[in-house]
């Protein structure tokens, strides 16, 4: 009885071995999805935040010490160079009206015409951005009564690793916190010549101009801005884990009926890690095959790992 057992254990043992054997000699099947080009835009951008800020800043301060009779402007107001903004009283003028004034109207009147006041004029032509003053303050020259700027820009912070991709006219997408849903078109007008060392990472500002004057745009909002490096309409374009990189350069795998797969050089343009540009190798319509998520290796890639499984895969 004790042969039979130990005769019945080795002939399972040799079953198992030999299925093992023949299992494993087995190519395994690798399953394959496709993927079809197709023609659309592709772009690759820089992407940052930026502040919004007056191009010049100008504080309009008071030629004299004085009292300020009468501000003609508001906060958003446009204005010319050479406008008067204001008007005032010098200390003296002041002084003087304040006791005509005592003596009644017609006394007053005749000191105002006589003595008159001095007007406060606009250095650039612009908008107004901040009313520090109302009528009937005293201020000194060194107090600013309003502030002005010439145009609204974003001030963005690129890091000098995105330096070099970075040219003078590139286009730009802003989009201001506070209104996500619009989107604003503008263009590189500035690039810094010296770096700033914020957190211990080196930036250098570059300056983004509305292509058009917007109300919404307040001074100090804050908005995210992408700038356009490349761009390409009608391109034929393909997932980027749809190509794989090599030694070589950049392959695919284009099905074929009743065949094998083949393995296509291709020439590939701008990758920005989602979808990649094809330049040359395929047509529109070929049909190109792709590793299933699931699948574990692909005989028809030489062992060396599956189409679009590449340093471009996500």
């Amino acid at each position: 009885m004790l042969k039979k057992i130990i005769v019945i254990c080795i002939v399972i043992c040799i079953g198992v071995f030999v299925i093992f054997k023949v299992t494993g000699n087995k190519k395994k099947e690798v399953k394959l999805k496709e993927v079809r080009p197709e023609r659309g835009s592709i772009s690759l951008t820089v992407e940052t935040n930026g502040t919004v800020k007056p191009r010049n800043r100008l504080e309009i301060k008071p030629p004299i010490a004085g009292r300020i009779d009468s501000i003609l402007v508001k906060e958003g107001a446009n204005i010319k160079k050479g406008d008067i903004v204001a008007w005032m009283s010098s200390t003296e003028r002041a002084a003087l009206l304040d006791t005509a004034r005592a003596k009644g109207e017609e006394e007053l009147k005749k000191w105002s015409d006589v003595y008159k006041p001095t007007p406060i004029i606009a250095p650039l032509s612009g908008f107004i951005i901040k009313r520090n003053t109302e009528p009937g303050q005293t201020v000194s020259s060194a107090d600013a009564i309003l502030v002005m700027a010439d145009v609204l820009i974003l001030k963005a912070q690129v890091d000098e690793t995105d330096m070099g991709k970075l040219k003078i006219g590139q286009d730009a997408t802003i989009i201001p916190d506070a209104y996500p849903e619009n989107e604003i078109l503008g263009k590189v007008e500035h690039i810094a010549y010296e770096s700033e060392i914020i957190n211990n990472v080196t930036i250098y500002q570059v300056d983004i101009k509305p292509m058009k004057k917007l109300k919404m745009l307040r001074s100090g909002m804050s908005a995210d801005i992408k700038i356009v490096i490349k761009e390409k309409k009608d391109a034929l374009l393909l997932p980027s884990y749809a190509v794989n990189d090599g030694k070589r350069g950049s392959r695919v795998l284009v099905k074929r009926y009743q065949e094998e797969p083949e393995r296509r050089e291709i020439k590939t343009g701008i990758d920005n890690g989602e979808v990649i540009e094809i330049i040359s190798g395929i047509e529109e319509n070929d049909i190109i095959m792709v590793g299933a998520e699931y699948a574990g290796e692909n005989h028809f890639w030489g062992g060396r790992g599956l189409p679009g499984m590449s340093n471009r895969s996500k």
